[in-house]
């Protein structure tokens, strides 16, 4: 009976698996078995002496005891059905099916979608002159960052190198606003001290005179000044002329102190970069990344050099003919000539004016010095000093400063050139090799 019986509870235990936390119950005598009434299989047919099992709690109480559930769904009979193991494992019922092709909730992501991006771009468009100044900041780091790893090649710690460009940087911008400042106030006092005179002039000439007799040209001027309405204007100007120094103030201090911490912080930052990638790809885009910074940092000290000779050369011109605030107008030259294409024809037209209003003799001169300088810079200076550090074709040149001016000014025009020339390493080193392996 025992051999029998073990062979046959076996048997069972193989078709039927043991209840969740039931198992062989240890108060049934040795040598009953037990068995879901109405199973099928090898221990179905036992022995006259088996009895059938007590019915289990979760039987008496669980859906199986519906007296009207006549198919518990796997052919069994009514009052009894197959317990899964799912249901002891989750105490709430199994999920349903996901809602994934669900239109209204497909309707809603995508709205969700569309209004987060909506957001998005009105929060960079609001943010859009924050995002100015931190782009023109990280472009001067990256710029100045080839002049401070020239200093540490000349055993100098990082610090002291950072200092000594940061200093450097910072004088160029003073010098250039004691020499900008003083001729504006000097020019300015006069204009008013002598204005007075002009309006006098104004009314001996023949022609005022004449023009003031048919439409009453200078008492129609009295009027309106002796009104407040040129006083209000003239607030008005005064007060918008104001607000447009302090806010250029600001935005160079705010350049300043950015691209000092950029400066600073730029090796950790790139290595920041760098970890975002993925390890498989993380050594051909570290590469790719370096040598795009070295070419933007080679172009931007190649046109801090060139509008260095530019500012010198004009200074020493001015200074041999003579004209007035020579420092002034070279200074102004240099950093006109920072701006690709249009930069340097802008200063060559503001220095020959001067030089008209000295003299027309000093204005032609000035004229035929700045259309001369301007072929010597393109084809004698430029080339060698832009040979290491970037090369991009004339086209791209045009297209990438035109670009960048249309979308973000002076400082798109700036940046245009080095974007034409990190573009064409991508396109180079990138896409062509993929295009060649399909």
């Amino acid at each position: 009976m025992s051999e029998t019986g073990s062979s046959e509870r076996a048997e069972i235990s193989s078709v039927f698996p043991p209840f969740p936390g039931g198992g062989d119950n240890a108060a049934d005598p040795p040598g009953d078995e037990t068995r879901v009434p109405g199973s099928t299989g090898p221990g179905a047919e036992l022995s006259p002496n088996v009895r059938p099992a007590e019915p289990r709690p979760a039987e008496r109480d669980g859906p199986a005891a519906d007296p009207e559930d006549k198919d518990a769904g796997d052919g069994s009979p009514s009052g009894t059905r197959k317990v899964d193991q799912k249901e002891y494992e989750q105490p709430f019922g199994r999920p349903g099916r996901p809602l994934r092709s669900n239109p209204f909730l497909f309707g809603l992501t995508a709205a969700l979608g569309v209004l987060t991006a909506w957001l998005m771009v009105q929060a960079i468009a609001s943010a859009g002159s924050a995002l100015v100044l931190i782009i023109v900041s990280l472009f001067l780091a990256v710029g100045l960052n080839p002049a401070v790893e020239a200093l540490q090649r000349r055993n100098l710690s990082r610090r002291l190198a950072i200092t000594i460009v940061f200093g450097a940087v910072i004088a160029f911008f003073v010098g250039f606003g004691l020499a900008i400042v003083p001729p504006l106030t000097d020019q300015t006092s006069g204009f008013i001290q002598h204005l007075p005179e002009y309006v006098q002039q104004l009314q001996n000439h023949p022609l005022i005179r004449s023009v003031d007799q048919r439409y009453q040209v200078l008492d129609k001027l009295q009027q309106y000044v002796s009104s407040g309405s040129l006083a209000t204007q003239m607030f008005g100007g005064l007060l918008g002329v104001a607000t447009v120094v302090i806010s250029a103030v600001f935005s160079g201090l705010t350049i300043l102190v950015l691209t000092l911490y950029f400066l600073g912080s730029l090796n950790s930052i790139k290595e920041t970069a760098y970890r975002l990638v993925p390890r498989s790809r993380r050594t051909r885009v570290q590469l790719l990344g370096d040598e795009i910074i070295r070419q933007i940092g080679g172009y931007v000290a190649g046109n801090l050099i060139i509008s260095l000779i530019a500012g010198v050369v004009t200074f020493f011109f001015l200074s041999i003919l003579g004209v007035p605030y020579a420092l002034a107008l070279a200074i102004f030259v240099a950093i006109t000539d920072l701006i690709p294409m249009v930069g340097a024809v802008a200063g060559a037209v503001v220095v020959s004016g001067v030089g008209f209003l000295t003299s027309v003799q000093v204005g032609i001169a000035c004229v035929i010095f700045f259309i001369v300088y301007q072929q010597i810079e393109n084809y004698v200076i430029s080339p060698p000093v832009f040979k290491s550090s970037v090369a991009v074709p004339p086209i791209a040149t045009i297209v990438g400063a035109l670009l960048g001016g249309a979308l973000l000014g002076i400082v798109g025009a700036l940046l245009g050139i080095p974007l034409a020339a990190a573009v064409l390493l991508l396109v180079r080193e990138v896409v062509f090799p993929r295009q060649e392996r399909l």
